[in-house]
């Protein structure tokens, strides 16, 4: 069978999509040598993949997501390799590519958090931009043979939403990133380079406005009248978000919170591991990985009590109300104060990442191609 994968997010370019897009392709090559694949890859990521068998190639698709040429372009170039079966990891399938596909939906975030809050543009495009994402995904969930996806919450929410089969939806659940697990013996100095000082909670992802760190930031505000010489450290890439809540740090003069930006994963390992607690107080997900990352160091989780993480982390993390005035600061102070509970997060949380491996994702994800061969 010859598959194509649209890996043009392969990597840190395309954030968590990125990831689980490398993930799947890495994973995909050391279980399958029967099929040939071919793999869509931008300009900006050409060079970060090289295939390491020989029935895996990669073709250069130079074509920019959530774009008109992207439309047009893309199905020309998918139909030029005569594929039975292409894979979009992202529902931005092309309204005329018109071949057999399955398409793999995160979220619904878009569909339940339409503001322009959310975005850089002004309100005009941002509202163009979400009425094709409309047509786009509901293009993209009909016509495709089968619909994947990374939850039994999503799965539901695309349910209740768009008038398919259940049986057309499969989910194949995300897992732990395979972090380098070096001993770093500098690993205060370590932490200095970036500004960080123990004790410290953590957070690491992107700053749109569902994930919530707006409320999360004014919270700490409390905790920080009790534990004073406690830091609250955001770990993400500066862009328009990250740099809004840093002007919200500077208004409200809210001490202690630190923007480390980007950063390297081995690095990254460290900081998580120094934390004290992971805070992760998103109110929508189709997943959410970052906390069950931070189980997987060992670090206590305290999340939303949103449906989806419950599903995920289980009876692993704290959980509390992220719209509850107050509820924040009281949960992660009651944490804090209980080594018991603690030590009982960090064990039960180790037993929660192992539920999930990126190999069973992908031998699930080849099982769909299977049976969906034309």
């Amino acid at each position: 069978m010859r598959i194509g994968i649209d890996a043009r997010f392969f990597g840190p370019i395309g954030k968590g999509l990125g990831r689980y897009t490398q993930k799947l392709i890495e994973k995909l090559e050391k279980i399958d040598s029967k099929n040939q694949y071919f793999i869509f890859l931008t300009k900006e990521n050409f060079n970060d993949y090289r295939p390491t068998k020989d029935n895996f190639q990669k073709i250069l698709a130079d074509c920019r997501w959530y774009t008109f040429k992207e439309q047009w372009k893309m199905p020309g170039l998918l139909r030029k390799y005569d594929l039975d079966l292409v894979h979009f990891p992202h529902f931005n399938v092309p309204l005329f590519y018109r071949k057999k596909f399955i398409v793999t939906i995160h979220d619904l975030i878009l569909l339940h958090y339409p503001t322009t809050k959310g975005t850089t543009l002004n309100s005009f495009f941002y509202w163009l931009k979400f009425f094709a994402y409309k047509i786009i995904i509901r293009s993209a969930v009909r016509r495709s043979a089968k619909v994947i996806t990374v939850s039994n919450f999503t799965k539901n929410d695309i349910l209740k939403n768009y008038k398919i089969e259940a049986e057309k939806v499969s989910v194949t659940y995300e897992a732990c990133e395979d972090f380098c697990n070096i001993s770093f013996k500098n690993s205060d100095e370590i932490l200095l380079n970036y500004g960080i000082i123990k004790p410290y909670l953590l957070y690491v992802g992107n700053a749109y406005p569902h994930k919530n760190l707006e409320n999360l930031i004014k919270e700490f505000s409390k905790i920080n009248e009790k534990m004073r010489d406690c830091q609250l450290v955001l770990v993400g890439k500066e862009d328009y978000f990250y740099k809004r809540l840093q002007r919200l740090v500077e208004q409200e003069k809210i001490r202690k919170v630190v923007f480390p930006g980007y950063i390297p994963e081995n690095v990254l390992d460290v900081v998580y591991r120094e934390s004290e607690l992971y805070v992760f107080p998103s109110l929508y997900e189709g997943f959410g990985l970052p906390p069950l990352e931070a189980m997987a160091k060992g670090v206590p989780v305290a999340a939303s009590n949103h449906p989806c993480m419950k599903e995920i982390l289980g009876e692993s993390a704290f959980y509390f109300d992220p719209n509850k005035k107050g509820g924040i600061a009281k949960s992660i102070l009651e944490v804090l104060d209980n080594p018991a509970e603690i030590e009982k997060l960090k064990l039960s949380g180790y037993a929660q990442c192992k539920k999930f491996s990126w190999e069973k994702m992908a031998k699930k994800t080849l099982e769909i191609y299977k049976k969906n061969e034309r």
